[in-house]
């Protein structure tokens, strides 16, 4: 930046909106080091009480300030414009948010990938997945108010709410009362590579954490086992496919 810049009162007009997304960008690592850290000092299970009770604070804190700020009305805790939106502008939204979500993965995937092997990427994706996965099924039972041990229809509500779901095509296929085996039939990720004529990507690693981590989160009951992923050979109709029991 120029040596004119002293302080932020000699920023320009574009230089100053530059520094108010950094400063967005800020807050959400900060808030992301003190989850950790609260994780790393008091487990899991404290960590995310704690985080239940500061995200609703700040979220509370934060959108106050930025409504009047920007000129727009809260109702409800929620956007006005988002409530003004019709319902297909607000499923594009959701859909924009989670592919944003997958090019950030893969973003952060490359930028390791690059530098340091393609071995230490898939050693960070995986570690990461055994974080991210029981998280977002905590995320998931909290929005949708599911009790501490839903089951498997509750299992099967969830995976419906997952970013996954937002951007991928999935189904499930009932074995019986106590067990059910769910399917990726499209999935963003291997549907590009086959488009451009590579081979599936080697995910089963990732998805040997992410199911069923993410599963007994939603109830501790449940067992997960891989009916096949890649780099092992599926049919047509599906990337990888899991089994789900009591």
């Amino acid at each position: 930046m120029s040596d004119r810049i002293e302080s932020v009162k000699d920023l320009n007009q574009e230089e100053t909106a530059r520094l108010v997304l950094d400063m967005f960008h800020r807050i959400i690592i900060h808030h992301a080091f003190w989850f950790t850290e609260v994780r790393h000092q008091m487990g899991m299970e404290k960590a995310l009480e704690m985080l239940k009770t500061a995200y609703g604070n700040s979220y509370n804190v934060q959108m106050n300030k930025l409504s009047k700020t920007l000129g727009f009305e809260m109702k409800d805790g929620i956007p006005a414009p988002m409530l003004n939106m019709s319902k297909e502008s607000l499923h594009e939204l959701l859909n924009t948010v989670a592919v944003n979500w997958l090019a950030n993965d893969g973003l952060w995937f490359q930028a390791v990938e690059f530098t340091q092997g393609m071995v230490d990427a898939k050693r960070c994706n995986d570690s990461c997945w055994a974080h991210f996965s029981p998280f977002e099924a905590w995320a998931i039972k909290n929005f949708l108010g599911l009790p501490e041990n839903p089951g498997l229809e509750g299992l099967k509500k969830a995976l419906n709410f997952r970013l996954y779901a937002t951007i991928n095509v999935q189904s499930v296929v009932d074995e019986g009362p106590d067990c059910f085996v769910f399917q990726m039939n499209e999935c963003r990720v291997q549907s590009a590579r086959k488009r451009k004529g590579l081979d599936d990507y080697p995910c089963k690693s990732a998805g040997l954490v992410e199911y069923p981590y993410f599963a007994t989160a939603i109830d501790k009951r449940i067992k997960t086992e891989c009916v096949g992923c890649p780099p092992d050979k599926h049919p047509d109709d599906w990337y990888c496919a899991w089994r789900f029991r009591i």
